[in-house]
């Protein structure tokens, strides 16, 4: 369908708040649903959407397909319109009242990656807006965290976003053109959509508040840093016990400013616009930040609302804070703020309790969208719109401290290039409940719930009760691209160790038209889940991809449109323990499969197949990093570089031993005897690591006190050009402890190991 329509209305600023309108019900098969055709379920939004391949156009429609690195792909619905000569357009319909749109579009890269600029015409009565468009903010290559030279492979991140308003409030029934005027500055645009809203007027300074233009100079044309200046209204206002106000205006910020005890209030996302980037250390920006514990943080009673913070990030560095918000803030609310072309909208370090992200926009993220991040209790997004996001939208990521009690709730995700819309890496007690997700791209799906990613163990893992309700997940899971198989719609993992008895309840959930299987279990055993109420709609592949152990109930779990004609591939049998209750319908079997994947078959436009499926492969056995978090110790280490770096997940991070001073080892304990099999060693892919061999040995203990041999002594070459990675391999053997002895190194004269990974094949 053409427009997609939710309960729809605008407060002061376009605040994302709910009045009642007509909503269209979602059609009886999943091909081509739009997240916005769920009713009750995601964010109330503040505009209305319309899909440009279903819009009139003179250009050319482009997809479906699904696979990474493709140009429709990416697109909402996989599908879109490519325009290549001047004068063609897509044309939309007003349902209702606009006065601006938000346009996703996507413009070749230029030759050498610094970015293209051109202009789209925005036609709409007798009024024309050229609105500028970039691909700076777009086109990443290579492997991850990528980078921005075209001349690696892999690119992707092709869509951006830009916004206008008109001159006017035009009514239902208006026609607006989205027009190409010139192909001289790019050869190609394509439209993905259009959405428009109904703006509403500046919001005025509240009583009682400081104005930061009037009464600190802060500069609201943008020509000067107003980073100090800000700072300085913003102190004012924590001590004087009054809020700050920034009227319309775009501000320049070169850096991070702190607050605390203050609320900052835009005149509306629309109106008041921070923006700005150092212009010669790269890795300071635009970002309103809490303190952090160590800086006599968190922060407290912090309110920010009513504005955008539109950054200049344009490639990804994960060591910078160049994020829309970040370090701790509790008891503190992020209300009706858009957040655009930053690494991340907000990355939330705790230790920090009470934090609320609501009614806001995060769109064109180099990274995540949100990430809470060690020991972040009690606090939630909610009522939230998330597109095109570099990696998760939505995530919880419980490193070394717990995150208790945390929940993602009526939120809307469109479009995640890489990892999952909606993800808790560990937690305990952790609701993920009425949200809407569609099109996850490569390395994720909708719903992900695992102990993975460093610190993510025993007391930071998955434990206690989670709510997992009432979600809608269309078009998700995907290609994983360094597993060469399919991520399923929900999926699980307990790679750096078993869940600690958890109880996840996944309840009247509806997973429509899935990439690939529609449940996954990978990596680890898992336990306690229990599946009420699910309906699974069309799956690429499986109902259930089963890939390790768990025990699960299914009680009314109803499935259809199952492409493999064997719902289930497991290849663990009876390690995968299924408690049947209630109606179960279409996908259970007593005989699953257990041979080479599948290619997809997708239910976009009446089930036609993708035209260039990958090749069928026989699946590898993925086996849990056995080492990973594992205690270690070392004969010495040099400075910071501890032996606890060679089993973080981090292959960054090393230990190193002292110099001069063979033999040296590293040990690290399994926890059990445990049969093993194989190492891979890894040291920092960085280019300035010369290729070096490595002289060592491995010896096992079942008790820790005596080693014997597992594999003799031999020289092991890491070269940068392959990875810096070497893999021993030996017998199967039973062993707790695991030791590394070195006596040799021709690169540097210690013991080195970013990553000591164990395996049992």
């Amino acid at each position: 369908m053409a427009v997609h329509r939710k309960p729809l209305a605008v407060l002061a600023g376009g605040a994302l708040i709910a009045t009642t309108l007509w909503i269209a019900a979602a059609p009886a098969d999943a091909a081509g649903l739009s997240p916005f055709d769920i009713v009750g379920r995601g964010a109330t939004v503040p505009f209305v959407e319309h899909e440009a391949e279903e819009a009139p156009h003179t250009g050319t429609k482009i997809g479906p397909t699904r696979f990474y690195g493709q140009l429709p792909a990416e697109a909402s619905g996989r599908e879109a319109v490519t325009l290549d000569a001047a004068g063609e357009y897509v044309e939309f319909t007003l349902t209702r009242p606009a006065n601006a749109v938000t346009f996703r579009y996507s413009i070749p890269d230029s030759p050498d990656g610094t970015g293209r600029d051109a202009s789209l015409d925005v036609r709409v009565g007798s009024e024309v807006r050229a609105v500028p468009v970039t691909s700076k903010y777009g086109w990443y290559y290579g492997g991850y965290p990528f980078n921005n030279n075209p001349r690696d492979t892999n690119p992707h991140h092709f869509y951006d976003e830009a916004r206008t308003m008109f001159g006017a409030t035009y009514p239902a029934g208006t026609k607006v053109r989205i027009q190409v005027s010139s192909t001289a500055q790019s050869p190609t645009f394509t439209i993905d959509l259009a959405d428009f809203e109904l703006v509403a007027n500046p919001i005025a300074k509240p009583a009682g508040f400081l104005d930061a233009v009037e009464d600190f100079g802060v500069d609201a044309t943008g020509a000067t840093d107003s980073t100090a200046r800000l700072q300085a209204a913003v102190d004012a206002g924590r001590t004087q016990g009054r809020g700050v106000y920034l009227p319309p205006g775009r501000y320049t910020l070169w850096s991070h400013v702190i607050v605390d005890r203050v609320t900052v209030q835009g005149a509306g996302p629309w109106y008041t616009v921070l923006g700005g980037r150092h212009p010669t250390q790269r890795n300071q920006a635009v970002g309103l930040y809490g303190k952090y514990v160590n800086e006599g943080g968190p922060s407290q009673n912090v309110v920010v609302r009513d504005l955008a913070i539109i950054g200049d990030i344009r490639e990804r560095v994960d060591d910078d804070q160049v994020n829309a918000f970040g370090g701790a803030m509790s008891n503190s609310t992020i209300d009706n703020v858009w957040m655009q072309h930053t690494k991340v909208g907000a990355w939330m370090d705790g230790p920090m309790d009470r934090f609320t992200i609501r009614n806001s926009r995060i769109l064109d993220q180099t990274a995540d969208g949100v990430n809470f991040h060690t020991g972040v209790t009690n606090s939630t997004v909610t009522n939230t719109f998330v597109r095109n996001t570099g990696d998760d939208a939505l995530a919880m990521w419980a490193q070394d401290v717990p995150n208790v009690n945390n929940s993602f709730t009526h939120n809307t995700i469109g479009v995640t290039l890489l990892a999952n819309h909606l993800v808790s890496y560990g937690g305990r007690d952790i609701t993920i409940s009425d949200n809407v997700v569609a099109d996850s791209l490569t390395n994720g799906g909708g719903i992900h719930v695992a102990n993975r990613y460093p610190g993510v163990n025993g007391a930071t893992g998955v434990s206690g009760t989670w709510t997992i309700a009432r979600n809608t997940l269309i078009r998700a899971g995907n290609s994983d691209y360094n597993w060469n198989f399919g991520v399923g719609a929900i999926w699980f993992s307990a790679l750096n160790g078993p869940w600690d008895n958890p109880t996840i309840n996944i309840t009247d959930t509806d997973i429509l038209d899935s990439s690939y299987a529609a449940l996954h279990w990978i990596e680890g055993q898992t336990t306690g889940i229990n599946l009420r109420n699910v309906t699974i709609q069309g799956a690429g592949t499986y109902a259930l991809q089963v890939q390790a152990p768990s025990r699960v109930t299914f009680d009314n779990v109803r499935a259809s449109g199952i492409a493999q004609s064997n719902p289930i591939h497991n290849c663990v049998g009876s390690g995968f323990q299924i408690t049947r209750t209630g109606n179960n319908t279409g996908w259970y079997t007593d005989t699953p499969d257990c041979g080479p994947w599948p290619a997809p078959q997708w239910n976009h436009d009446g089930g036609t197949p993708p035209t260039t499926p990958p090749p069928t492969t026989t699946p590898p056995v993925p086996t849990p990093n056995l080492a990973a978090g594992r205690p270690v110790t070392a004969t010495s280490q040099t400075d910071v570089y501890r032996p606890a770096n060679a089993v973080d997940g981090d292959a960054n991070s090393y230990w190193e031993s002292a110099n001069r001073a063979f033999p040296q080892s590293l040990t690290v304990d399994l926890g059990e005897s445990r049969s093993v099999s194989r190492v891979v060693l890894k040291l920092p892919p960085a280019a300035a690591w010369q290729t070096r061999t490595q002289t060592l040995s491995v010896l096992g203990s079942t008790d820790g006190s005596t080693f014997g041999t597992v594999k003799p002594s031999a020289g092991y070459t890491f070269d940068p050009a392959s990875g810096n990675t070497a893999t021993v391999t030996f017998g199967a053997t039973s062993q707790r402890h695991l030791r590394l002895q070195f006596t040799g190194n021709t690169g540097w004269p210690a013991g080195q190991v970013a990553e000591f990974e164990v395996h049992a094949s």
